[in-house]
């Protein structure tokens, strides 16, 4: 028979040992920071401990960013170090995406030496204060016995669900600090365990006439897609996307996928207006973005709603059963009740949804397929041939916001963890966390979809690229404008797009006074060269699909500056039917 485990016993370290040594049980490899005077203790001691490999961010924001993309390609928590109360507040944008995209990475900040905190030196702030709206939690260390137990404390908190950012401060004359603490040993928790109540479930799924499913991005990251999938085949559901979703939660290219729902409450329950029951999994209650009118949910709708996250059960509206637990085996054990009774026209449902699904699909490629031709490029078209290019087992990290949206009507992806976008929506995202995808999963090709505003406020990602020669394809879609502000105040307004003004949205360099801004002033070439990357500007979709297939080649960072049409522009293409892509603003 055998011994039960022992429980890890205590040993004793210097608090700055103590901290490599927690690091590296709780899985951590790879350190994401930008240092100052606070950190040095730190940092000096990274100098022997060459397996905690430190990957510099010339800003704060690109480090957060670099972590989250790892976090999401390794599946563990990622570890920041932050620089007092300014470098905290540069890195308050990539923990409010982590928030809300539920990343679990453990953030630490170097509070000033203790000793003359009292006289409010330079650099110091109550960085507990500043953290605690977009963390999980916010402590400051005051006793170097305490660090060990505070920093276990946190990993655990940060993979909990729901996963978040969790915030240390930790002062730098504590870390300097000779004499040892104990450190307790890493504790083993058993993972959650499937919802009760999935016959209960099941006997309420069987029996829609109309049945629709809302796959949330829980799915994606408990690894839960495949059994989704069975659920969906033994109903033969409709299968949405949440709003803006962050990963792949359902198979794009299966013939019960109807595509991603819109950010608006009036539009979401549009769309589930036919339908008699709803099982939301793992969604974090549609988190509309632009206001309209009344509740997703529309009256008469059946809900089943399943969530790792207890408070998310109801959160936002009524359900008729809740489910908590963990998704894989919950999926699966719901699975399990739907074969063993019988569920009304399901094949006949799958029949006829496959071919709707499949008409609309091939539509939209024959409608971007006659948009290619020369720079600038129509967005379609350029979102199209890039999507067309690319080699399939291809990472896409996205942060074009317009561009996006039509991204993800011509991607379909099927792969888990092939598609990763923050619903945080904090601009300057998107470098870091190609570059630290990539660190995470050196296997697979991994392209950057950009917007050229977005890229504007993460730019220094570039040169953490080039430093480590990291082989990410960015690619900016260069119109150089806030093309969706420009669509939200029009749809706002009922305004056409034909070529108007407007302040504070255009982003080329010197128009004239009542000049029409140029597609194109901004040349993103110039800026990868900056950072010792090599760049190509693409003249034709031809040549955009062609560089998208040699992603998977790279041996070192390369920038593509995609020229397409700006906003006064869209006039050329009267035919084009906008309604999904106008709806998204920063």
């Amino acid at each position: 028979m055998n011994a039960p485990p022992r429980t890890p016993r205590t040993l004793r370290a210097r608090p700055v040992d103590a901290l490599l040594t927690i690091l590296r049980e709780e899985g951590v490899d790879r350190i994401f920071g930008n240092p100052g005077t606070t950190e040095l203790p730190f940092t000096d001691a990274l100098v022997d401990a060459p397996d905690l490999r430190y990957v510099l961010a010339l800003q704060e924001a690109s480090a957060v960013a670099m972590a989250d993309g790892y976090a999401r390609a390794t599946g563990r928590t990622a570890f920041v170090s932050l620089h007092v109360a300014a470098g905290l507040a540069n890195g308050l944008i990539g923990m409010i995406n982590a928030s809300r995209s539920r990343t679990p990475m453990v953030v630490t900040a170097g509070q000033q030496d203790r000793r003359h905190l009292v006289q409010d030196p330079m650099l110091s702030g109550d960085l507990v204060a500043m953290a605690a709206s977009v963390a999980k939690s916010a402590v400051e260390v005051h006793r170097a016995a305490d660090l060990p137990i505070v920093l276990r404390r946190a990993f655990a908190l940060a993979a909990q669900p729901p996963a978040g950012p969790v915030f240390v401060s930790i002062p730098m004359d504590l870390l300097a600090e000779q004499d040892p603490v104990d450190l307790p040993g890493r504790s083993t928790r058993t993972p959650q365990g499937p919802a009760t109540g999935l016959a209960d479930a099941a006997a309420v799924l069987a029996g829609a006439r109309h049945p629709v499913i809302v796959a949330g991005d829980g799915v994606g990251r408990d690894g839960a897609v495949a059994e989704l999938v069975q659920v969906a085949e033994r109903l033969g559901a409709t299968v949405y996307h949440q709003p803006m979703n962050d990963g792949i939660d359902f198979p794009g290219r299966h013939s019960l996928y109807a595509g991603m729902l819109p950010p608006r409450n009036a539009a979401v329950r549009e769309l589930l207006r036919p339908h008699d029951a709803l099982l939301i999994v793992g969604c974090r209650a549609f988190m509309p973005h632009h206001y309209s009118s009344g509740p997703a949910i529309p009256d008469g709708l059946t809900v089943v709603q399943l969530d790792a996250d207890p408070q998310e059960i109801g959160r936002n509206f009524a359900v008729r059963l809740g489910l908590a637990g963990a998704l894989a085996p919950s999926l699966a054990g719901l699975a399990e009740e739907l074969r063993a009774r019988p569920v009304r026209a399901a094949a006949d449902r799958t029949a006829r949804l496959g071919a709707v699904h499949t008409a609309r699909r091939d539509a939209l490629d024959r409608d971007a397929l006659a948009r290619y031709g020369s720079a600038p490029l129509d967005p379609l078209a350029a979102v199209h041939a890039l999507a067309a290019g690319l080699p399939p087992d291809t990472v896409v990290v996205e942060e074009a916001i317009t561009a996006g949206l039509q991204l993800r009507t011509v991607l379909r992806q099927d792969r888990p963890r092939s598609y990763v976008h923050t619903v945080g929506g904090g601009l300057g995202w998107g470098i870091g966390a190609a570059v630290g995808t990539r660190l995470g999963a050196p296997r697979r090709p991994v392209a950057a979809v950009l917007g050229d505003g977005c890229a504007m406020f993460g730019v220094q990602g570039l040169w953490s690229a080039a430093r480590y020669r990291v082989p990410v394809a960015f690619f900016v879609m260069n119109n150089s404008e806030y093309r969706t502000l420009k669509e939200t105040l029009d749809a706002q307004q009922s305004r056409s797009t034909a070529a108007r003004a407007y302040v504070g949205l255009d982003l080329d360099l010197d128009p004239g006074p009542g000049e029409v801004p140029t597609v194109g002033r901004l040349d993103w070439s110039h800026a990868a060269r900056f950072f010792g990357i090599q760049a190509v500007r693409v003249d034709s979709a031809a040549q955009l699909r062609e560089l998208a297939a040699t992603v998977g080649e790279l041996d070192a960072p390369l920038l593509v500056d995609v020229p397409v049409t700006s906003h006064s522009e869209e006039h050329r293409y009267p035919g084009a039917d906008r309604s999904l892509f106008s709806r998204r603003g920063r």
